[in-house]
């Protein structure tokens, strides 16, 4: 009786009873993962995994150098309060809570509109804006402000740093009803802060092999031809007791 189809046996009582067989179109999904399989047909396909990750970093690595422009990074620390007037406890824990509404200060219309006429440029406050990317951070443990700006030049980025805290020292002394602050530092010419290049390449290519892997691993699984005789034994139950090889490149007899 030919084993692919229902085999049939006789219970107890005579009567013939079905043993139910596994449907040949079984997918790997409803089989037990072995692990030891899928760690060889990782292995098996590892160039591929290599080449996407150099493929997709050089993809990356290029389109940012090329698409991405630069952008610079320049800044200036000033103390928020001076060495006379009050310095008590209370008032520079009170500062230490306002670093919020210095960093919404310092983006606000009085404000850009005073660094605008400082620098003795051409353009409206939402301009400033739009090409400098400003915020103001208080170091930990500290009462000074520090004014960082993202300008794709790095001498414009200084500019509006050291000018947006000179700014800030009038506005800072006039709400807080103190000394007017002192300058700590002031911005030099903005060092690369975006893009970085190989890092954005590295990370590419990483994403390219995860994508490769995961490609590999769903071919894998929703594969339900039967191949091998450990396929035939696994998925039919069958045993092989003997096998005809194949030859592809067979010649006609003449």
């Amino acid at each position: 009786m030919d084993q692919r189809t229902n085999n049939y046996y006789r219970n107890a009582n005579g009567q013939p009873a079905v043993q139910e067989q596994r449907p040949l179109t079984a997918s790997r999904g409803e089989e037990e993962i072995d692990l030891m399989e899928i760690l060889s047909l990782l292995v098996h396909h590892v160039w591929i995994f290599v080449l996407a990750a150099l493929v997709g970093a050089l993809l990356v690595g290029v389109g940012v150098k090329l698409f991405v422009p630069a952008q610079y990074t320049a800044r200036s620390t000033i103390y928020v309060f001076s060495t006379t007037g009050d310095t008590s406890t209370q008032t520079l824990s009170t500062a230490d809570k306002m670093t919020t509404d210095f960093q919404i200060i310092a983006k606000s219309r009085p404000t850009t509109e005073l660094v605008i006429q400082e620098l003795g440029w051409d353009m409206t406050p939402s301009q400033l804006l739009k090409e400098n990317t400003i915020s103001v951070t208080s170091p930990e443990d500290s009462h000074m402000l520090r004014i960082s700006v993202t300008n794709r030049d790095p001498a414009k980025a200084a500019q509006v740093s050291n000018a947006l805290a000179s700014v800030m020292q009038d506005q800072i002394a006039e709400i807080m009803k103190t000394d007017r602050p002192q300058f700590v530092e002031r911005a030099v010419m903005g060092s690369k802060s975006s893009p970085y290049v190989k890092r954005d390449a590295v990370i590419g290519g990483l994403a390219f092999a995860l994508v490769a892997v995961i490609v590999v691993l769903v071919r894998y699984f929703m594969n339900d031809t039967i191949t091998t005789e450990e396929d035939v034994n696994r998925y039919l139950g069958i045993t092989i007791l003997s096998s005809v090889p194949f030859e592809r490149n067979m010649t006609k007899r003449s």
